[in-house]
Order: structure tokens, then sequence, then C-alpha cells
């Protein structure tokens, strides 16, 4: 499912490869990973949640 997915990094992150960085894919819902480990876990939130959450930040 998240393979198929389009993904970009978030523009807070660091410019290497070493740095800590998110990734997030955005469709009818938001998927959110760590760029490191782009097999592992993924948080899913909807769109309202998602909405909301950029309006704090």
């Amino acid at each position: 499912m998240t393979q198929e997915r389009a993904w970009r990094k978030s523009s807070y992150s660091g410019a290497t490869e070493d740095d800590n960085c998110v990734e997030v894919s955005l469709a009818r819902d938001a998927l959110v990973r760590d760029s490191k480990n782009p097999s592992g876990d993924v948080l899913t939130f909807g769109a309202t949640a998602w909405r909301k959450f950029l309006e704090i930040c």
C-alpha cells in the first residue's frame, strides 16, 4: 500500500542523508514515515486530522 504512493521529504529536514527527517504521502489521507526506515511503521491521519495538525504547526 505505502510503496505505491508518492512520498516527499519534509522541507524542515536537513540537507544530508544523516539528518533526521520525515516523509509524507498525501491522498485521501496523510501517511507519515521516517525516511531512514521507509518500510517501518507509518502514521495515518485522516484528512480532517491532518488539516487540524497543520493549523497548529
